[in-house]
C-alpha cells in the first residue's frame, strides 16, 4: 500500500517496506546458501514430478505415465552430472548405484518398443530439454545402454554429439539387422521375429529398404568421434544373442578409424547375460575421467 502525503507525493507505508525488505532478504539467503553450502543442500529449478520411492538406497521419483525415473544423489557432485540409462530399468545396478554414490543423478526415459527409430530420439530430445532446463542436470549427460538399448542411445548421440560426455555400451544392438533383425535379415543370430516386426513398425521400413538403411549406430560414428566423445562397452565373447562380430567389433573398428578413443572390456566365455561387471570400477573410472576431461575443456558450461 501506499499513501498520499501533504506534499502531493506518494510515499509507501511501513508494511510495503517492510514486505519489501523481507523479499529481498528472502532472495539473498537463497543466493548466499547457494554459494556458501554444501552443492548438495540447493534444490534444482523445479522438483521432481512422479511417485516417490526407494533404488538402491537412494530417493527415485517414477512418472508412470510418461515413462520415466529419476533417482536423486545424496549429496549432488558439483556441475550436476547425470547417467541416462536406456531400457532395462534395475537390471544389473551396480554402475548406476557407484554413480548415484558419487553424487551423480541417474535418469531413465521408456523409448523401449521404439529400437532407437527417430521417434525415439525426438522423445529423447523432450527428456534432455525436460533434464536440463527445468531441473538443471548438465547439458552433457553419460548414455548407458544396455543390449537393445544401444540403438537409442547411439542414435540420439548421433543427432546430438555435442551433448554427450561418454557412452558406455554394455553388449550393446549396433544394426537392428543383427538383432532383433538375425536370420530373417541374413544375420548370424537367430533374432526376434516378434520384436523385428515391431522394429520395421517403428522405422517404417519393409524388410527390403531395412536391408539398405544406412542410419545405423554403425553407420553414424562420424559425428561422435568429431566430437571427440569417449566410448566404452562390456561384452561377452561367447554372446549368440547380440554377436560381437557384428556389433562391437566393426563398431570398434570403425570408431578407431575415424580417430575416436574406444575401450572394450571382454569377458571370455560369457554370453549376453550377465550384463556389466560385477565390480563396475573400470567402467566407473573410465566415465569419471570423461567427466573430468569435458569440465576442464573449453565447451564445459558446468
Amino acid at each position: 500500500m501506499a499513501i498520499l502525503g501533504r506534499d502531493g507525493v506518494v510515499r509507501p507505508t511501513d508494511d510495503t517496506i517492510l514486505h519489501c525488505l523481507r523479499d529481498v532478504m528472502k532472495r539473498l539467503f537463497l543466493i548466499v546458501s547457494c554459494v556458501l553450502l554444501p552443492t548438495g543442500l540447493c534444490q534444482a529449478a523445479q522438483p521432481f514430478s512422479g511417485e516417490k520411492s526407494d533404488f538402491q538406497g537412494f530417493t527415485m521419483y517414477h512418472d508412470a505415465a510418461a515413462g520415466r525415473r529419476i533417482v536423486i544423489p545424496k549429496n549432488v557432485a558439483a556441475g550436476r552430472p547425470w547417467v541416462w540409462r536406456a531400457r532395462f530399468w534395475g537390471h544389473e545396478p551396480q554402475f548406476d548405484r557407484a554413480m548415484l554414490e558419487r553424487g551423480w543423478h541417474v535418469a531413465f526415459c521408456d523409448v523401449g518398443n521404439l529400437f532407437g527409430s527417430p521417434r525415439a530420439v525426438e522423445v529423447g530430445d523432450t527428456f534432455y530439454d525436460e533434464m536440463v532446463s527445468h531441473h538443471e542436470l548438465s547439458t552433457k549427460p553419460v548414455l548407458e545402454g544396455m543390449s537393445r538399448g544401444g540403438l537409442f542411445i547411439y542414435n540420439w548421440a548421433a543427432a546430438n554429439p555435442d551433448k554427450v560426455t561418454a557412452i558406455y555400451g554394455d553388449a550393446p544392438v549396433m544394426d537392428f539387422k543383427s538383432w532383433p533383425g538375425g536370420r530373417e535379415a541374413g544375420k548370424s543370430a537367430p533374432g526376434a521375429p516378434a520384436a523385428w516386426k515391431a522394429c520395421l513398425e517403428a522405422y517404417g521400413l519393409s524388410q527390403q529398404q531395412a536391408a539398405a538403411y544406412r542410419l545405423q549406430p554403425l553407420d553414424r560414428l562420424g559425428p561422435l568421434a568429431a566430437a571427440g566423445v569417449p566410448i566404452i562397452h562390456v561384452v561377452g565373447d561367447a554372446d549368440t544373442v547380440v554377436p560381437v562380430a557384428e556389433n562391437t567389433a566393426i563398431a570398434e573398428e570403425r570408431y578407431r578409424a575415424l580417430g575416436g578413443a574406444m575401450t572394450v572390456i571382454h569377458k571370455p566365455g560369457v554370453g549376453h547375460h550377465p550384463h556389466s561387471l560385477e565390480d563396475p570400477a573400470p567402467i566407473v573410472a573410465f566415465v569419471v575421467a570423461a567427466w573430468t576431461r569435458a569440465q576442464a575443456g573449453p565447451a564445459a558450461e558446468r
